[in-house]
């Protein structure tokens, strides 16, 4: 990811998408009275989850083509094998910025394979080629560890993966990793393209795993392991997905995450949840860091992405919100 989107350009992106079918007309979710802190969950480990995120860091840079790449992509299949139904790998091509053409893998995860009623809960997986933020201009062509930027989403959908085996939930839930996400064009190429970014979630919207796919609704991570944790309703979650929203910030309200989860609206972002509500129809919000101070978080697309900037208590947040939630929404 990514881009924060001004919103004056808003609606010029928006009618820009060529959408390849007519997806099904979204279904809301049902709005309910519930006391959150009195759902049941299974335990959500905060450890388990670092440790997840390290072991995706563990191969190094999982820039597409690399042999880090391959690795990390098969342990995550593996690993998820041990807690789910169904475990698919989604090969797809796609063609970069400069013209370079890579092979991507979508990883896709399924609980509860015949629910009727299914929950999308998404992350990337791959790591930025390019850390056109560092403030080292020299690094600026070098690719980051994406330690935040994409593995700790991922760690904390493993961790809730393990969890949810020892207490299935009601729904049925899907996890899908997008590839291929964070390659869009550099700052210093000088020009910008909506559409170089995202291309796992681009394909698999267009191609779900699943003919016709639809989903209650969706939750994607981007960026959940920092520090001083800043998460606001990004404009477009509240456009495509204003329920869903709502709940997961009523969630954390309830269990006394209201000033991790700040109830204000924010500028849009260009993110994997974009696609997923435009191409697939399914509502989808976007839990991503927000720092105050800067854009996302102080290392973003830089060579600081590492473990030593990754938050314990954090990912131990949103992982208990994200379960909170799943588990509170019936068939």
């Amino acid at each position: 990811m990514k881009k924060i989107i001004p919103c004056i350009l808003c609606g010029l992106i928006v009618s820009c998408f060529v959408v390849s079918c007519k997806p099904a007309k979204q279904k809301p979710v049902p709005v309910a009275e519930v006391d959150y802190t009195q759902v049941q969950v299974p335990l959500f480990s905060v450890d388990s989850a670092y440790d997840f995120v390290a072991a995706q860091t563990s191969f190094g840079f999982r820039t597409p083509g690399s042999k880090a790449h391959v690795r990390c992509g098969d342990y995550l299949a593996q690993t998820m094998r041990r807690w789910c139904d169904t475990v698919l790998s989604q090969p797809f091509r796609a063609t970069l910025w400069n013209g370079e053409t890579v092979q991507g893998r979508n990883i896709i995860s399924i609980i509860n394979p015949k629910a009727e009623t299914r929950v999308l809960l998404a992350a990337h997986w791959d790591s930025r080629q390019w850390a056109d933020h560092d403030s080292d201009e020299g690094k600026h062509r070098s690719p980051i560890m994406g330690a935040n930027d994409g593995a700790s989403g991922v760690g904390v959908l493993m961790e809730a993966a393990r969890a949810m085996s020892s207490m299935r939930p009601e729904v049925g839930v899907d996890f899908v990793f997008f590839d291929i996400e964070d390659q869009g064009v550099p700052e210093w190429a000088d020009r910008y393209e909506d559409n170089s970014w995202c291309k796992g979630a681009q394909h698999w919207a267009q191609n779900p795993h699943t003919p016709l796919y639809q989903a209650r609704y969706g939750i994607l991570l981007d960026m959940v392991g920092a520090e001083h944790p800043r998460f606001t309703k990004e404009q477009f979650s509240m456009q495509y997905a204003s329920t869903i929203t709502n709940k997961v910030w009523s969630v954390a309200r309830a269990l006394g995450y209201g000033g991790v989860f700040e109830d204000s609206k924010s500028d849009p972002i260009l993110d994997d949840h974009l696609y997923v509500n435009r191409l697939r129809g399914v509502p989808m919000v976007d839990i991503v860091q927000n720092s105050r101070q800067c854009s996302f978080f102080p290392h973003w697309h830089t060579t600081g992405d590492d473990m030593e900037n990754v938050n314990r208590e954090t990912l131990g947040i949103v992982g208990q919100v994200l379960l909170k939630t799943v588990y509170s929404t019936t068939n």
